[in-house]
């Protein structure tokens, strides 16, 4: 206990010695976390919508012309179902997609009974054999009168699997190159220090301390630049989305058919990525600044 309270006393008169690298060493941590904090809402809510859409993934929805009596939505079913590769065709009522909707959009639900007029057309759930006939009925119920649009979910879903990928690879090189710069920050940070404590490392190496010992205090500095990005990061981002959530959310959510998820889902999972990491890039920072000195 008297050892972790030496080196923590130690570690903070390092980092009040240092205010002006310490500070830039947070910034520079803070500032790779917030591009992470885009990428990783960006890609949560994308998931999502995938996986909303993915439900539906063997099946193409035909949107129907408004006024449609029962007997030409019979002969538009009777149409479809002639068309290679379907397998079973379902009637949606306009007041079954309203429901469908509600129970997408979860607890934000309520939202959609101040719009009046149900605005949502009445449409033919087609369920096809496989995925390769997916085309064929996309192509083949386009044709047919009385179908306004075709929603093709398999497409979209393509669509977002590009997207995503996009994403992915473009945030990994991002994080690649800050996780760099951070650790170079953090590093020459603490490396001041190390400097004007030279003398007092060499005769602590002479008396037997260890190594660990000696790594103690700069390994904290490390961890508590980190740890203090980290926190900064985190309530900066939930705070940022919290924001767009209560802003844009309820217009994604008509838009999209699904809502964004919630700043407290979120909140837990930022927090834990952004500590791991400012730890991670405090202590890989440390470890290197004074390794040459552990040397003599």
């Amino acid at each position: 206990m008297n050892k972790i309270k030496y080196h923590l006393k130690q570690a903070l008169n390092q980092i009040s010695r240092n205010k002006g690298m310490s500070l830039a060493s947070v910034f520079a941590i803070t500032a790779m976390m917030l591009i992470l904090g885009l990428f990783l809402v960006i890609s949560v809510n994308i998931n999502l919508f995938t996986k909303s859409i993915k439900e539906d993934y063997d099946t193409v929805e035909l949107y129907l012309e408004d006024g449609l009596t029962k007997n030409e939505v019979q002969e538009v079913t009777k149409q479809v179902e002639d068309i290679g590769g379907v397998s079973s065709v379902k009637y949606r009522s306009k007041a079954e997609a309203m429901k469908v909707m509600k129970k997408r959009w979860g607890k934000n639900g309520y939202l959609l009974d101040s719009l009046g007029e149900n605005p949502l057309p009445a449409s033919l759930l087609v369920e096809v054999t496989d995925l390769e006939s997916a085309d064929n009925v996309n192509a083949e119920a386009k044709k047919i009168k009385g179908v306004e649009s075709v929603r093709y979910y398999k497409q979209t879903v393509d669509r977002l699997a590009k997207v995503i990928h996009y994403i992915q690879v473009a945030s990994i090189l991002i994080m690649i190159f800050l996780f760099i710069i951070s650790i170079v920050v953090v590093s020459n940070t603490i490396k001041l220090t190390v400097f004007a404590r030279s003398r007092e490392i060499s005769i602590m190496k002479y008396i037997g301390a260890t190594n660990w010992f000696i790594r103690g205090p700069f390994l904290l500095e490390g961890i508590l630049i980190g740890v203090v990005a980290a926190l900064v990061s985190a309530i900066f981002t939930f705070l940022a989305y919290a924001r767009i959530v209560s802003s844009i959310g309820p217009k994604v959510a008509a838009i999209l058919s699904t809502p964004m998820i919630s700043a407290p889902k979120i909140a837990l999972t930022l927090f834990v990525v952004f500590l791991a990491m400012g730890v991670g890039i405090g202590a890989l920072g440390s470890i290197i600044s004074i390794r040459r000195f552990l040397k003599v």
